[in-house]
């Protein structure tokens, strides 16, 4: 369900900055996302340069919307919810694990001093390469592979985000979670799955729930096979 009601005096589609603000308003503010830097990210952010043409007239609503190869731009509430559990001062270096269209990370970028992102299609990584770099996000790094390994090079990270359904949490993602920092991952079935948030102190972690979720499935060495066909 949208934001818009029935009989709602809905903006026109092309008047993205008025619904922009609206979402913000209506779909995350109003649902406990109160962080200011949250809130001004989510603002800023064009959601609809990230999305299909033929799907930019919803580029606002409050749903997941298709994107191709498969794969789905997240409903706002959960973009912004995800980012907040994250927790970020603006100094972490933070990597993200399933770019998609890159919307996530370009949210990201506002909150964090550098971002890695990986996505497993190539074609979508190429997209929101050229994507995020037309329009303005220069801390965002892109590349393609197997997300479940984590970006090694750059590691530690004070924050770690999968935007993909993993079976249970890769080991490599812990390794690669600095000291006090904080990975937010949705685990279970393919069907359904729990938003955690895993923290790391003196070296050992500890798992809280946020929220239920589902997301398409993570690929890779630690996640879910790729299906055939």
């Amino acid at each position: 369900m949208g934001v818009w009601g029935k009989g709602a005096d809905r903006p026109a589609a092309t008047d993205f900055e008025s619904l922009r603000r609206a979402m913000v308003e209506q779909q995350i503010l109003r649902r406990g996302i109160v962080a200011p830097r949250v809130l001004e990210a989510m603002s800023s952010v064009p959601r609809h340069e990230f999305i299909p043409e033929n799907q930019r007239a919803d580029a606002y609503s409050d749903q997941p919307l298709p994107i191709g190869e498969g794969q789905m731009i997240s409903q706002p509430f959960m973009v912004a919810a995800m980012a907040n559990a994250l927790e970020l001062a603006g100094s972490e270096r933070v990597l993200e694990v399933g770019t998609g269209c890159g919307y996530q990370a370009a949210v990201l970028s506002l909150l964090a001093r550098e971002v890695y992102t990986i996505e497993s299609r190539a074609a979508l990584a190429d997209d929101s390469r050229e994507r995020l770099a037309r329009l303005g996000y220069p801390n965002v790094h892109v590349r393609a592979g197997d997300g479940t390994l984590g970006w090694p090079e750059a590691a530690p990270y004070e924050g770690i985000l999968v935007t993909a359904a993993a079976p249970s949490i890769p080991p490599p993602l812990l390794d690669q979670l600095a000291e006090g920092g904080r990975l937010i991952i949705p685990v279970g079935a393919s069907d359904r799955q729990e938003l955690r948030r895993v923290s790391k102190t003196r070296g050992r972690t500890s798992e809280q729930f946020l929220y239920d979720c589902r997301f398409v499935p993570l690929i890779g060495r630690y996640g879910w096979p790729e299906r055939a066909g």
